[in-house]
């Protein structure tokens, strides 16, 4: 994929103006006030696997109105805690997955919460998923996750699950094993999108880890990619040719650029330059409306993979300085 996007000097001062309504913090409010009605009801099975110096359990936790969300905690063993946790979100269509497929942040120390994102992990083979979304979304949708609920904000997919991850957080402030002073999310894709929200909507998140975020600057997106999952927005908006505004009102509840906008931790962001699943001026648009300290890594050569195992080695080097730092 060659460069397509703005030139990287453009990149690092692109700002655009947020469509944001005037009621997009109450609406969060009363979203999250509504999902801790339930019992969180957390649960920690341990899971058989012969690892020598990980825990693992399989987990599940009430998520947006009271779904259980499934996910894993894996913790190092021969460590004393409590312990720093990554909370980790999964990129489209994966799920879970299994516990090897997680051992990095044990491996440094860490304990880790993979939480899975509801109704995901069925196309994925590499990443089987567990979790449902039980939730009938009203109206006409497109296939894929993208369109569902999509003409009301209320009933938008990525209402169940942004609550989901703040649920997520919830339950690791409350695990023994945990340090509720030292939370980090993280995920890429879809997982960076969820990641960037939860870290503006959960005041107990220390910092976050950004990777090729998806679900930011909607309207721009779909403009400049031809690349699912973004196109599902434009598949649904060329056959209903008259929902345009309304549409684009309720991704505004959603658009990572607002979360952005009320991001206040330490923010480690990347982006790769030939990505033409999440376009560069769609990260660099959210990272610099990031209000707290921020960096961010470029990868000049990369599509939507990203620095991959290098920008593994990234965070590591990041969160490292940063925890130790206090």
């Amino acid at each position: 994929m060659p460069l397509f996007d703005l030139p990287l000097e453009k990149l690092r001062s692109y700002l655009p103006d947020r469509d944001e309504p005037a009621d997009f913090d109450d609406f969060w409010s009363a979203t999250l006030a509504e999902a801790r009605e339930f019992d969180l009801a957390a649960e920690y099975v341990p899971y058989d696997v012969p690892f020598v110096s990980v825990k693992v359990h399989d987990v599940s936790f009430a998520g947006w109105g009271g779904h259980r969300i499934n996910g894993w905690f894996l913790v190092p063993q021969g460590i004393e805690g409590p312990l720093p946790c990554v909370v980790h979100y999964i990129g489209y269509s994966g799920g879970r997955g299994f516990p090897k497929d997680h051992l990095m942040w044990p491996a440094a120390g860490y304990a880790v919460f993979v939480m899975e994102t509801r109704g995901h992990g069925g196309a994925n083979a590499g990443s089987p998923g567990t979790t449902g979304d039980p939730h009938g979304s009203a109206g006409p949708q497109a296939p894929g996750m993208m369109t569902r609920g999509l003409l009301d904000p209320g009933d938008y997919y990525y209402r169940r699950v942004f609550t989901d991850a703040v649920r997520a957080v919830d339950a690791v402030c409350e695990h023994p094993d945990v340090d509720p002073a030292r939370i980090v999310v993280s995920g890429g894709s879809q997982g960076g999108g969820i990641a960037q929200a939860t870290a503006a909507l959960h005041p107990a998140v220390k910092a976050a880890l950004i990777d090729v975020p998806f679900l930011t600057h909607f309207r721009r997106a779909v403009e400049i990619t031809g690349r699912d999952p973004y196109q599902e927005l434009v598949r649904f908006l060329s056959t209903r040719r008259n929902t345009s505004e309304q549409v684009f009102r309720t991704l505004s509840y959603f658009d990572g650029l607002n979360f952005a906008a009320r991001g206040q931790v330490p923010a480690l962001y990347s982006v790769g330059l030939m990505d033409d699943v999440c376009p560069p001026s769609t990260v660099f648009a959210a990272y610099n409306h990031w209000q707290g300290p921020k960096e961010i890594t470029v990868w000049p050569w990369n599509n939507h993979e990203g620095g991959g195992g290098f920008q593994s080695e990234e965070q590591l080097r990041y969160l490292h300085k940063l925890l130790s730092d206090g």
